[in-house]
Formats: C-alpha cells, structure tokens, sequence
C-alpha cells in the first residue's frame, strides 16, 4: 500500500477552483470593465449574463461577451474567462448557448445558474461537447431545492466545480445572509463536492466597505474546505487571497508534520509526534494540504503509514 505522501507525489493535486482560489465576477453588459478584470489579478473572472443584466440588455451583454471571448487571446499565467450563462430552463440561457456554439466561441468554464438537478448540467455539457476545447461546466447552488439535490447534482457526468449563491439561497430559504443562516447549505455544498471528488467555491460578500467582514466570511470559507472565493470588486481580491493562503505558523507546523513522518518512514516506524501532536496518515495529508496551498509541494517521497 501506497504511503500518503508517495501517492500525493505521484497523483495531481485536487484543484482549488480550477486555477486558484480568487474569482472576480463582472456584469456582461459593461464591456469597459473586462480588461480591467482580466488584469486584477483574480485567477478566474467570471463574465455575468445572469443577475447582472436586465432583461432588455441581454443580447447586448450575449454579443460583449462572446465578442470578448472571441478577441482573447489567454497567456499561460492569465486568468481563466468563465461565463455565468441564464438558467437553462428559459429562453435566455438557451440563446447564450446556441450564440456560444454558433459562433464557436467558448470560454475556459460555463457557469449554470439555478441548478437544482443534473438534467440542467447534462444539457450544458451536450451542447459544448462540439467545441474545439469544450469548457469545464460549473453548476451554481442557491436554492434550497438545490442544496438538497446536492447528492445528485455532483456525480453528474462533466461536471467540474459547484458554487454556493447564498443571496439567492436566503431569498428562498426566507433566512438572512448570515454566518449562521448559511452554514448548513455551506458545509453541506462542500461535503457532496468532496466526496465527488471537484472543487467548491464560495458566494461573495457582499458589503463592499467591510474588509474585516469579509476576511472573517473568507476564513470561514477555508474552515469549512472551500477551494476558493467569488469576489464582486477587484479590492476584495487581496483580502481573499490572504484569507486562503496558509499563515507562517500554519506551514511551519505542515513542515515540521512531514518532516516527522518522513523521518520515522525512513526509521520503520508507523506513528510518531511533531510539536507534542501525534503524527497519523491523516494528520499528514491535512499537512500537504497545507503545503499545497502554499504552492509548495514536498520534497519527500516517503510518509507514515498505518498502524496494524
């Protein structure tokens, strides 16, 4: 049996959002913003033809994006371009992925809003299955129909990533926007993704002017196994990266974790202690989670392993 740390040297590293842990999203219809948001220096900036958008701007914003779309040219360390098409289930979402597979104009990743089975994902996945490099498809969870669909939802097939839209969630759970209201829905959004193996994202915070506020709901995203953060302003962007970054105390006892149980692999040993805590198999892969984050990977090849 493969030790924990020779299996995270040989096999890729969970994804964190696809790219990094920072999303900036940018209204479809203000077409002057988008090279700013390409250069925020957010890891995936996410077009919106959603929310954003009023029904009488849609095909305008439709023809901004894919013109956008179409015009970029992504460097090997830019940001991935997502979408966020309209609901599948009506005439606009319909149109965004008849002008997207008309014109041959796909982004890095389409996000399906209002998700509250696989039947909206399979049909988004269908449809960009005929693109030169189809983009990966996200579903968006904010309802409560969706959180309980959860199970579902993620073990459909081209499904890349889900993300939490707690807004929407507390219009139609009827609750407010709070820590407390949106844990449940958020724990819950993070254990389905993670036993389907893809990444999830957290909501944005939506109070622009509260940077501590929105450092807290960041930390608590990390807490809670989130991959990554939506962001509605470029200065939020600083504020989450931060937040998802290990802290030096955090790495150093990652380090000091793998150090232990790479010196007591070597020794023969099964289990042993790093700082007073004792070192486990579990232990260790929470560490090179750690690592990972930090954009390290180890050095070592060898781990603890389990205990007869």
């Amino acid at each position: 049996m493969h030790s924990p740390l020779s299996r995270a040297n040989s096999a890729p590293p969970v994804p964190a959002g696809l790219n990094g842990p920072t999303w900036l999203v940018t209204p479809g219809i203000a077409p002057a913003r988008f090279d700013t948001a390409v250069g925020s220096g957010a890891e995936v900036v996410l077009l919106d033809l959603e929310d954003s958008v009023p029904a009488g701007s849609k095909a305008d914003a439709r023809a901004a994006v894919l013109t956008f779309a179409g015009a970029r040219t992504r460097s090997s360390d830019g940001p991935l371009l997502g979408v966020r098409i309209n609901a599948v289930d009506g005439t606009e979402g319909l149109r965004d992925l008849a002008a997207m597979g008309e014109q041959g104009l796909w982004p890095d990743l389409v996000v399906v809003p209002k998700v509250e089975s696989g039947h909206e994902i399979e049909a988004v996945v269908q449809t960009a299955r005929g693109a030169q490099t189809p983009p990966k498809v996200w579903a968006l969870i904010e309802s409560p129909q969706g959180v309980v669909g959860l199970s579902g939802i993620v073990h459909t097939p081209g499904l890349a990533g889900v993300l939490f839209g707690a807004a929407d969630y507390a219009a139609t759970a009827g609750c407010r926007i709070t820590s407390r209201a949106m844990w449940y829905p958020r724990a819950q959004l993070v254990t389905e993704a993670a036993a389907a193996g893809i990444p999830a994202v957290d909501s944005p915070f939506f109070s622009l002017d509260d940077q501590d506020g929105l450092r807290r709901d960041a930390l608590e995203a990390v807490e809670l196994g989130f991959a990554g953060k939506v962001a509605v302003h470029p200065r939020q962007l600083s504020v989450i990266a931060q937040a998802f970054a290990p802290s030096p105390r955090e790495l150093e006892a990652a380090r000091a974790v793998l150090d232990a149980a790479s010196a007591v692999a070597k020794a023969g040993g099964a289990i042993t202690t790093a700082d007073g805590v004792m070192v486990g198999p579990p232990l260790v892969e929470a560490a090179l989670a750690v690592v990972r984050r930090a954009g390290h990977r180890p050095a070592t090849t060898t781990s603890v392993t389990k205990a007869s």
